[in-house]
């Protein structure tokens, strides 16, 4: 199968396929509704940072030990990482091309894992052992 060279007059054209379709809207529609959801879930970051500013650490784990607030915000952490793997990737696709866009997508996974796993971890840490 021959390899179809991408030119503007190929991206111009409305008939022209390249790219995964289904993989491709899956991004799209993951990208928004996650944008829609830190846009709804900003209401609850808002309240843990009013309510938190100016406090010491041990109200600050009263705060976020609680299961109403840590909960949520641990769901919240998982969707933002969600929403910075996405749109890195859009970047990532923009600038890098085969074996070197691999890694950095799979490098790109790795952190966005981590930082949901830590983060995670850590607030249920404070809401179940305090």
């Amino acid at each position: 199968m021959r390899e179809q060279v991408i030119t503007r007059d190929v991206v111009a054209n409305p008939k022209s396929v390249y790219g995964d379709k289904k993989a491709s809207t899956r991004q799209f529609i993951t990208q928004r509704v996650s944008g829609a959801i830190n846009i709804a879930f900003l209401l609850l970051l808002l309240f843990v940072v009013v309510r938190l500013a100016g406090q010491d650490r041990p109200d600050m784990v009263a705060v976020i030990g609680n299961g109403w607030i840590g909960l949520p915000l641990a769901v919240l952490l998982v969707i933002v990482t969600i929403h910075m793997r996405n749109g890195l990737r859009d970047t990532l696709e923009d600038y890098f091309h085969g074996r070197t866009y691999s890694l950095y997508m799979m490098l790109n996974t790795m952190f966005c894992i981590a930082i949901a796993a830590v983060g995670v971890i850590s607030i249920l840490k404070l809401v179940f052992w305090g």
